[in-house]
This record gives structure tokens, C-alpha cells and sequence, in this order.
């Protein structure tokens, strides 16, 4: 093969690659574009009273929409050993280690909603939080283990009660019980405050680029612009 040749080859593949990063996002038919509701309202209350719960996934480089299922249950492999964490809602939870080494006990570490796990940095985090009646809260803390010692660093109080997540270029995207956040640098920064999707549980969030964010809701999606701190709700209509 010739340098020409060559040449082309590249050219075409690079061709490629650019059309395959501009797919436009599809969102199904089903999913109607509709001014978001304002919370309380009667059309607020029929997406709070919806069965269907759904969940946004990026495939193959496509928006997946899905109904949700429960999931109460986080892990998270680690050196010598798993945690995982549950959330059950007002009836609480917990987070334990299981050490690889089934001659020694597995440890409860903590009690309270584990919500999210995960490493940075080569760092253990987790995020809790509980959204019951009239309260809403939740924290991201770095975890520190040593031996059988667990440590828990307090880094970001959100107020709120985190319910998605996702990490997008070193930042964490958090959908709170009415808010949303972006975490750069363990500092957070709101984007978007008291949203109509308060108690309609944000379940999954997944990133195109900045300006297309998704996340399941109850009754639909929600597609958020962190350029220009927009929004714009889809609901389900079948």
C-alpha cells in the first residue's frame, strides 16, 4: 500500500469516526416534548401518579429509554475485598465490607442510605441520602480504609436528597430530589434549583456532551443544556 493510499485509508476512517460523534439523538415517538410542569399542579400530579418509571441509557452511541427497575443494592470491588451498600428507603440501610478472604468477617461499616460508590483518584467515595416526608438530605464522603478501621471524610453537603449520578469527564453530575449538580473538583456547583421533577425520582442520568444530559423520571425524561442551563421535559404519552 501506497503513501496515497494510506492517506485515503485515514482520511475515510477519520470520516468515520467524526459522522459517528454527530449522530443526531433520537428520541422516541413516544415521548412527547411538554412544557415542565410546575410542581403541585394537576399535570404535575399526573406524572407523580404514573406507574411507568423510566430509565436513559447510552448504547452503541444511542439514547435507550426503558422502563426502570428497583434497585436498592450498590457494590463496589475494591482491594482485598467488596462493599456494598443498600438503601431502603425510610426503613434505612447500610454499607459492609466482604473481605476476599472468607476466613475473616464481613463488617458492617455503616448504617444509613448508601445511595452510590464509587473510586476517583484512587479514592473510595460514596454518596447517601434519604428523601422521607418533609425531610430531604444526602453527603458525598471519601471513604478511608485501614486494616478493619473505616473512615468517613464528610466533602459535600447537598441539602438534598441525591437519586441519580453519573461521571462525565472527571465531574459528577448528581440529580438531587429537586435539584441538580455538578461536582468539579469535590467543589459543587447548582444548575438547576427546585425543579418540577421534585418526587418524581430521578433513577439515571447519561451524557452525550454538556448540552445533551438525559435522565429517567417518573412519567418521562428530562433533557438538560449545562451550557445554557436549559431544560426541556419529554412525557411519556401512549
Amino acid at each position: 500500500m501506497n503513501n496515497r493510499s494510506i492517506f485515503i485509508l485515514e482520511y475515510l476512517i477519520l470520516a468515520v469516526l467524526v459522522l459517528s460523534c454527530n449522530k443526531p439523538i433520537v428520541i422516541p415517538d413516544d415521548f412527547v416534548e411538554t412544557t415542565p410542569p410546575k410542581y403541585g399542579t394537576n399535570a404535575w400530579r399526573e406524572l407523580n401518579y404514573s406507574n411507568h418509571e423510566f430509565k436513559v441509557q447510552k448504547i452503541k452511541g444511542e439514547l435507550k429509554i426503558s422502563e426502570a427497575e428497583e434497585k436498592d443494592i450498590c457494590e463496589l470491588e475494591i482491594a482485598n475485598g467488596k462493599l456494598i451498600g443498600t438503601d431502603r428507603g425510610e426503613w434505612g440501610g447500610y454499607l459492609k465490607y466482604i473481605p476476599n478472604d472468607s476466613t475473616l468477617k464481613t463488617i458492617e461499616a455503616r448504617t444509613g442510605n448508601i445511595k452510590f460508590l464509587f473510586e476517583s483518584n484512587k479514592k473510595i467515595y460514596l454518596i447517601d441520602g434519604l428523601a422521607h416526608l418533609s425531610y430531604s438530605g444526602g453527603s458525598l464522603f471519601e471513604l478511608s480504609i485501614s486494616d478493619t478501621n473505616f473512615v468517613f471524610k464528610q466533602i459535600i453537603d447537598f441539602g438534598d436528597a441525591p437519586e441519580a449520578f453519573a461521571i462525565y469527564r472527571d465531574k459528577l453530575l448528581i440529580a438531587t430530589h429537586q435539584n441538580f449538580y455538578v461536582v468539579n473538583d469535590l467543589k459543587k456547583e447548582l444548575f438547576f434549583k427546585d425543579t418540577f421533577w421534585s418526587s418524581l425520582y430521578p433513577n439515571s442520568i447519561v451524557v452525550f456532551n454538556e448540552e445533551n444530559v438525559f435522565m429517567g423520571i417518573r412519567g418521562g425524561i428530562v433533557k438538560l443544556d449545562l451550557i445554557k442551563k436549559q431544560m426541556k421535559f419529554y412525557k411519556y404519552d401512549k
